[in-house]
């Protein structure tokens, strides 16, 4: 597999399901680090690399797909709009599910390893490195996307309703003292 033309490194995107320090079963599968990526419709060039990379994962798993490609194959970039239309953090974006079994790699701005879990989560923002690669199991044939390394490039609003404690707390100053 010739992985410069089935890998991307996206433009800024938000992360979505982020399960990136420890694997998560998915409807009972094998236990997988992954991340949905959340990618704004303006930004033109990641979606074109994306779209490049697939058509490039098609023609390289012909051979899984018998020399054919299927009508029916399924595709990892999705419409929010269409698929998510009931979220609001989904409107005029794409988006993507990536996972691997394998911890990615993740690092902040400057390319220095992030070691404290509480630093990327669901709905900081960030760049992803990501691969696609053809599939045929049990009969489902696609292009799926493969997780590789993440960078954080800044933080946003929490998503899953869980808000963040430096958020919910002030500077605790009481003049009181409650043991006596």
């Amino acid at each position: 597999m010739d992985n410069k033309v089935t890998k991307v490194i996206t433009g800024k995107v938000r992360f979505s399901y982020a399960h990136v320090w420890k694997p998560k079963s998915i409807n009972g599968g094998d236990e997988k680090y992954s991340v949905s990526l959340i990618i704004s419709k303006s930004d033109t060039k990641t979606i074109a690399n994306i779209h490049a990379a697939i058509e490039a994962a098609k023609k390289e798993g012909l051979s899984k797909f018998g020399g054919k490609i299927p009508a029916n194959l399924k595709l990892p970039l999705r419409d929010g709009d269409i698929d998510r239309g009931d979220d609001e953090n989904y409107e005029n974006c794409y988006f993507i599910n990536a996972n691997s079994t394998t911890a990615p790699g993740i690092v902040d701005r400057y390319g220095k390893a992030i070691l404290d879990s509480t630093e990327v989560y669901s709905g900081c923002y960030g760049r992803a490195s990501i691969t696609f690669y053809a599939f045929n199991t049990n009969g489902n044939k696609g292009i799926a996307c493969g997780l590789q390394n993440l960078q954080k490039l800044a933080d946003g609003e929490p998503l899953g309703g869980r808000s963040r404690a430096e958020d919910d707390f002030d500077v605790y100053e009481d003049d009181d003292d409650f043991l006596s």
